[in-house]
């Protein structure tokens, strides 16, 4: 009995240490693992850190690159929308790029000027093309830079041309008739010592002729699209202008009509002046703004052409072209 129980105690010694070793042959490869891991880990983890660091700063450049990229494609819309808008009315643009057409529309009454230089021919013939560009861009530039002050529209220039008109696109009541009477004497006040700049002495005179009646005007063209004025006013205000005096402004009964409803402007009349197309009519000279223009751009017109006292809104570079 005794060597029974011996043996079965040495059996279950036995079934113990081989249960024993095996749990600590385990534990041991377990603790071999997780230490073959966690060093791994320590090894990565730096790794992991520097590639997690880089693709934070790749997409912190990439945001910067896309801001600066868009702040500057910004700027380019908006300097491609201000010469938009020099081209065309500001409205019309916007509905030109919205719809990609713009229709027809009739007014039913604007203010049309036409002005052209006196002796424009003469003073081509004496002088090189670039001379004759640097002059109109001169004068033109100074024109520019008065009508802004007033509810006009610059429609175009051609040659030594200037055309502009009030009451469209925009309407604004019957102010388009002042607006342009306005801008028309401080025209002529501004240029009443200007000189051609090649041509020492030679004043620059001008005729202005200003019509009030209806018109289309429509955007014309899909190259060079131009907002133009189709109507019998328009061709009023040429003639108006063509049968003028040099350094006058010559209205026609309509727009006298308009001026003296709004008062304070001294006209006086001309005569029937044969116009072209449509007859005798009725013309005017309009004279002066009682009180003067206070919108009036004051300039020094008799330095123009002195290198030291240029404007800042004209371009040097070109005055100084031979």
């Amino acid at each position: 009995m005794a060597d029974l129980l011996r043996d079965v105690q040495v059996e279950l010694r036995n079934m113990i240490t081989t249960n024993v070793k095996d749990q600590v042959s385990r534990a041991y490869g377990q603790q071999l693992v997780a230490i073959m891991l966690l060093v791994l880990v320590l090894i990565v983890s730096p790794i992991i850190i520097l590639l997690v660091r880089k693709i934070a700063l790749t997409m912190q450049n990439f945001t910067e690159m896309v801001a600066a990229k868009t702040m500057e494609i910004s700027r380019e819309k908006k300097k491609a929308d201000r010469l938009l808008y020099q081209m065309l009315p500001e409205p019309i643009a916007r509905q030109l790029k919205g719809k990609g057409q713009v229709p027809a529309e009739s007014f039913e009454s604007v203010t049309v000027y036409f002005s052209d230089i006196v002796g424009f021919t003469k003073i081509s013939s004496q002088s090189s093309p670039m001379q004759v560009v640097t002059f109109l861009n001169v004068l033109y530039k100074l024109f520019d830079s008065r009508i802004d002050r007033y509810d006009v529209y610059k429609v175009e220039t051609i040659g030594d041309a200037y055309m502009c008109v009030s009451g469209l696109p925009s309407r604004n009541g019957d102010q388009h008739a002042s607006e342009v009477a306005d801008m028309s004497l401080d025209l002529l006040q501004g240029i009443q010592k200007f000189e051609v700049p090649h041509i020492k002495g030679q004043l620059v005179q001008i005729r202005i002729g200003l019509n009030t009646g209806p018109c289309v005007a429509g955007v014309v063209g899909t190259k060079m699209p131009r907002y133009c004025l189709f109507g019998d006013t328009i061709n009023v205000a040429s003639r108006m202008e063509s049968t003028g005096l040099p350094q006058m402004v010559h209205v026609s009964d309509t727009t006298h009509e308009l001026l003296a409803k709004t008062g304070g402007y001294k006209l006086e009349f001309r005569e029937d002046v044969e116009i072209k197309g449509k007859g005798s009519m009725p013309t005017y000279w309009l004279l002066e703004k009682v009180g003067g223009i206070s919108r009036a751009l004051e300039i020094n017109t008799p330095g123009f052409f002195d290198a030291n006292q240029l404007p800042e809104f004209m371009n040097r570079d070109l005055y100084n072209q031979d």
